[in-house]
């Protein structure tokens, strides 16, 4: 079974297309074109930011944030925002044995 974590996304609307981000996973943002289009590609770049961070050995952020508190300047250039959750694939990688350096052997019945 494939672990989740559900983080909170934020989806502005603006005047061609939508643009989105998650408040707890910092680097990471999307566009679309519609809302569903916004929806697959911010889930798309948010499961491949994560596997990147678990390739670099980083440590995934766990969701935190529960809610957006919007101002009025906020809404400068934006039509209106969508707020949800969505349910991310966590990588699960295992870090690969390091190897010591290769050393010939030395000594009596070296070579043998």
């Amino acid at each position: 079974m494939e672990m989740t974590n559900r983080y909170l996304v934020i989806y502005a609307k603006m005047a061609g297309n939508f643009s989105g981000f998650a408040p707890d996973i910092t680097g990471c943002v999307s566009a679309g074109d519609t809302l569903e289009e916004m929806r697959t590609t911010m889930k798309e770049g948010l499961t491949f930011h994560l596997e990147g961070m678990a390739e670099d050995g980083d440590v995934i952020p766990m969701p935190h944030t529960t809610q957006v508190n919007f101002t009025d300047e906020d809404f400068k250039d934006v039509e209106y925002f969508v707020v949800e959750h969505l349910d991310i694939p966590i990588p699960i990688f295992i870090n690969p044995v390091q190897r010591l350096p290769h050393h010939e052997p030395t000594g009596a019945g070296a070579g043998q």
